[in-house]
C-alpha cells in the first residue's frame, strides 16, 4: 500500500504531465471543457447534495459554529451558482498567448512578451466546497493543472465535486490529471504537497489564519498568500448617517463567515451618540454581540437600560485584531481621522477597508493612506469578490503585494515568456 508521500507525489507527477498538454490547448477546447463541467454539476447535483448532507451532519455533531456550517452547506441554488460561475469563465477573454509587449531591439531582434500558464497550481482550502469548482475552473481556463486539497470538514463534498469535474474534462479529451483532488484527510498530505518544489509551481492557501501561516512558513513551493479579513468600516464625522447605517449592516450582517465581512466599526466621537443609538439596536436584532471600547460601551449600556436587547462586553486588544467570522463586532470611538487610519493600519489584515463620509478631502486621504488590497469610500466591504469586480470566479483574495493583490483570478495564474526572433544576429 502506498504511503501518503508516495500517493501525493504520484498525483503531482500526473498533474505535471497534464499541465504540459494543457498549455498547448486552444481557447475553444478549454471553453468546451468548462461548459461540460457546468453541465455535469447540474446533472449530478443530487449526488453532490447527498455527500454534502453527510459533511453538514458531521459538522453539526461536532458542534461547529453556524457561520462555518453556512460556508460548508450546499443547496440547489449554490450548485447552480457554481455552474454559472464556470459558464461565466467561458465568456472571459483567453488569458493565454496575449502579447504583453512587442518591440524591436537596437540590433533588429524582434522581442515579444507573451502570457503562459504557471503549470501546476495547488490549492489548499478549508470548509467551502464551492472553492473546488471555482479553483478547478479558473485553473483550467488559464491552462493550468490543479491539485485540490480541501479540508476534512468538507471531505465528502469535495471528493464528489472534484470527481464530477475531472470526468467531465476527460470526456472532452483533455488529459487525465488536469483536475486532481487529494482525498485523504491526513494532514500530512498538505506538508508533502508543500515540499514538492519542481513538481508544483505555486501553492495557494485559502482559509483561516492558522492554515495560511502554516503554508507560508513551511512551504518549499512559492505561495500566493490569501489573507484573513479583519476588515473595518470607519464612519467619519461628515457621514450621512443613514447611508452609514446601511453600509455597516450590510458589511457586517450580509454573511458572517466570509473574509470580506466587517469585523470592526470605527466611529468619530462627534457623531457616535447619534449613530450608535441608531445602529446598535439593529445589530442586536440580528444577534450581533458587541465588543466595545469605553465610550461605545457607555452608549451600549445606556441603550440596554432603556430596554434595548443589546449584548455587549468590554473590548480588549484581542478584539481589535480578530477576524470573528461570526455575529460579533468590535466597536471603537475615535477622536480623529488620524486615529482611525492608524488603528486600521495597525490592526487590519490588508484586506478591505471602508470609510463613510461626505468630506471629499477626508475620503481622498483615507483612500491614499490606508494600506489594504481594496479601499472603499461610501460602499460596503462585501464587494471584495472576483465576481463583483468583473473577474469571474476568483481563486482568492490576496493580501500580499507581490504578483497578485485583492481578488485574483485568471491573469494571476499566468506568467510570461519572451519570444525573440532574429535573422542571424550574434553578440560581439
Amino acid at each position: 500500500m502506498a504511503t501518503i508521500e508516495e500517493e501525493v507525489t504520484w498525483l503531482a507527477e500526473r498533474a505535471a504531465q497534464a499541465a504540459k498538454q494543457l498549455a498547448l490547448t486552444t481557447e475553444d477546447e478549454r471553453n468546451a471543457a468548462l461548459a461540460a463541467m457546468a453541465r455535469a454539476l447540474r446533472e449530478q447535483s443530487e449526488e453532490i447534495l447527498a455527500a454534502n448532507e453527510r459533511d453538514v451532519a458531521a459538522a453539526r455533531e461536532a458542534e461547529t459554529k453556524d457561520s462555518l456550517i453556512d460556508r460548508l452547506a450546499l443547496s440547489h441554488e449554490r450548485i447552480e451558482a457554481m455552474a454559472a460561475a464556470l459558464e461565466e469563465l467561458v465568456h472571459l477573454d483567453d488569458p493565454l498567448g496575449r502579447a504583453l509587449e512587442e518591440r524591436t531591439l537596437y540590433n533588429g531582434l524582434e522581442l515579444a512578451k507573451v502570457s503562459v500558464p504557471l503549470g501546476v497550481v495547488a490549492v489548499v482550502y478549508e470548509a467551502r466546497p464551492n472553492v473546488t469548482a471555482d479553483a478547478a475552473g479558473i485553473c483550467l481556463k488559464s491552462g493550468n493543472a490543479c491539485i485540490l486539497r480541501g479540508g476534512s470538514m468538507a471531505a465528502a463534498s469535495n471528493e464528489v465535486i472534484a470527481d464530477v469535474l475531472a470526468q467531465a474534462v476527460q470526456r472532452c479529451g483533455l488529459p487525465e490529471g488536469s483536475i486532481t483532488a487529494i482525498t485523504t484527510t491526513d494532514r500530512a498530505a498538505t506538508d508533502v504537497l508543500m515540499s514538492l518544489h519542481g513538481l508544483v509551481d505555486v501553492l495557494i492557501p485559502r482559509g483561516g489564519e492558522g492554515l495560511i501561516k502554516h503554508c507560508v512558513e513551511h512551504s518549499h513551493v512559492p505561495v500566493i498568500e490569501t489573507g484573513t479579513g479583519n476588515c473595518h468600516v470607519y464612519v467619519h464625522e461628515s457621514a450621512d448617517l443613514g447611508l452609514a447605517h446601511s453600509i455597516v449592516m450590510n458589511a457586517k450582517c450580509r454573511r458572517y463567515g466570509v473574509c470580506n465581512a466587517a469585523e470592526t466599526l470605527l466611529v468619530d466621537a462627534t457623531c457616535a451618540d447619534e449613530f450608535l443609538a441608531r445602529v446598535f439596536p439593529d445589530l442586536a436584532d440580528r444577534g450581533v454581540v458587541l465588543h466595545c471600547d469605553e465610550t461605545s460601551g457607555t452608549i451600549a449600556e445606556t441603550l440596554k437600560q432603556q430596554k434595548a436587547p443589546i449584548a455587549w462586553q468590554p473590548a480588549t486588544d484581542y478584539d481589535w485584531e480578530t477576524e470573528y467570522l461570526a455575529p460579533e463586532l468590535a466597536v471603537k470611538c475615535v477622536g480623529s481621522e488620524d486615529e482611525a487610519i492608524n488603528h486600521i493600519n495597525r490592526y487590519g489584515t490588508r484586506h478591505s477597508e471602508a470609510i463613510v463620509a461626505r468630506d471629499d478631502e477626508a475620503i481622498e486621504r483615507f483612500l491614499r493612506e490606508v494600506d489594504a488590497a481594496v479601499v472603499y469610500a461610501n460602499a460596503s466591504t462585501a464587494f471584495t469578490d472576483g465576481g463583483q469586480f468583473g473577474l469571474g470566479a476568483e481563486i482568492g483574495i490576496s493580501t500580499q503585494k507581490l504578483h497578485a493583490r485583492g481578488p485574483f483570478a485568471l491573469e494571476a495564474l499566468t506568467s510570461y515568456k519572451y519570444l525573440v526572433r532574429g535573422n542571424g544576429q550574434v553578440r560581439a
